[in-house]
């Protein structure tokens, strides 16, 4: 049902980031989950937490070395810049000017290290009337017309986790543009900050339905389009045990496999008409209502019908495809997603938080070990 994963410990690491130096900025939320996601791919990653630390599960805090420093202190301060200096990334998620206030703000740190990346995640961005404004996952959605395509007609959206936002809009966005700006540098030799803004990587991910509302295809009232709930091609129904399915024919030839293993006649023939959607859907929530979610998988579970169970969390890493792909994994007595994606040659893994004591050993190690590449580009350019 899981994996259990051992990796290297920080400094010794694995995959395809291996050897990638990264400072994070102890912080909550993005910061912390795109960190995990890189510190798995292999990166030495660092995080200088307050003497008092930071709120945080042990899960998302995997993969490196925390060391405590006071940055009310210039000792601590100076502790701090001189890890910067010597990182090629550095991630901090703090209100716009606080790093700056600190003396370790992109300009000071970039002098020191020119070929630094800096990547900076704030839910409103640098700029801009919100910049300094706090707020949480829900209110960066809130205004990109994310939360309103969400839900029920006519109720209010519903809180969709902090997917879209912290982590899909945050993190990952954050992530990729760290990447990126290395991929930079290291052709380069030139550093640059990176503004990931939670509100406009939410944005970003709903490019496609912008596209759709631009080009009147789109209606604004929820379950009313193809991807909301609106089609009797792609919904969730409810079965008679309170279990759900998912089901998605929305192809011909799926939804032709669709009426044929359910027995429907041709009056389900009008499903390309959005006109006669409702009464479909309200047909078909009756019909799954009629056996329970097990009675459904062993008819369409395997097939073309583009279906599967509602799952939770309970559930999920006893499904067949999850347990034959080992996609959780055994971590601190915890059963936790893997690392994803999946790499042939440089496997990602997944390995305990440390707390150590020396900022100056983090040093001596980074020094010693920095590829002579780096060091040259760093020197020559």
């Amino acid at each position: 049902m899981s994996t259990d994963l051992a990796a290297p410990a920080p400094g010794r690491r694995s995959g395809p980031l291996a050897g990638v130096r990264i400072i994070e900025m102890a912080a909550i939320g993005p910061v912390p989950f795109a960190a995990m996601l890189l510190a798995d791919m292999g990166a030495d990653i660092v995080k200088i937490d307050r003497p008092q630390p930071t709120p945080g599960a042990s899960v998302i805090n995997r993969g490196r070395q925390t060391v405590r420093v006071d940055l009310k202190a210039e000792a601590g301060r100076e502790t701090a810049a001189s890890l910067i200096a010597s990182a090629d990334i550095v991630l901090e998620g703090f209100r716009p000017g606080v790093m700056e206030r600190l003396g370790l703000g992109p300009e000071a740190m970039l002098a020191r290290n020119p070929a630094l990346v800096f990547g900076r995640m704030t839910g409103w961005g640098q700029d801009g009337p919100l910049a300094h404004v706090a707020g949480h996952d829900i209110n960066y959605i809130a205004v990109t017309g994310a939360l309103a395509a969400i839900g029920a007609r006519g109720a209010a959206p519903p809180p969709p986790l902090n997917l879209i936002g912290d982590y899909g809009g945050g993190a990952l966005y954050l992530a990729m543009g760290v990447l990126a700006a290395l991929h930079s540098a290291r052709q380069t030799g030139r550093g640059q900050v990176v503004d990931a803004a939670i509100c406009e990587g939410a944005l970003s991910l709903m490019s496609v339905f912008y596209q759709f509302h631009s080009q009147g295809e789109w209606r604004l009232d929820r379950e009313s389009n193809i991807v909301d709930g609106g089609a009797p091609f792609y919904g969730v129904f409810e079965c008679a045990d309170g279990g759900c399915v998912s089901v998605a024919p929305m192809e011909p030839q799926f939804w032709a496999l669709f009426k044929a293993r359910l027995e429907l006649d041709e009056s389900w023939d009008t499903r390309d008409d959005p006109a006669a959607w409702p009464a479909l859907v309200e047909r078909l929530r009756a019909l799954f209502r009629t056996r329970a979610q097990a009675d459904w998988c062993a008819l369409l579970e395997g097939t073309d019908v583009c279906f599967a169970p509602v799952l939770d969390m309970a559930e999920a890493p006893a499904h067949p495809q999850l347990a034959a792909r080992g996609a959780f994994a055994a971590f601190e007595g915890m059963t936790v997603p893997g690392p994803a994606p999946r790499f042939s040659a440089t496997p990602a893994a997944m390995s305990a938080p440390e707390q150590i004591e020396d900022a100056g050993a983090i040093l001596a190690r980074w020094t010693e070990h920095r590829a002579p590449d780096t060091l040259q580009a760093r020197t020559s350019r």
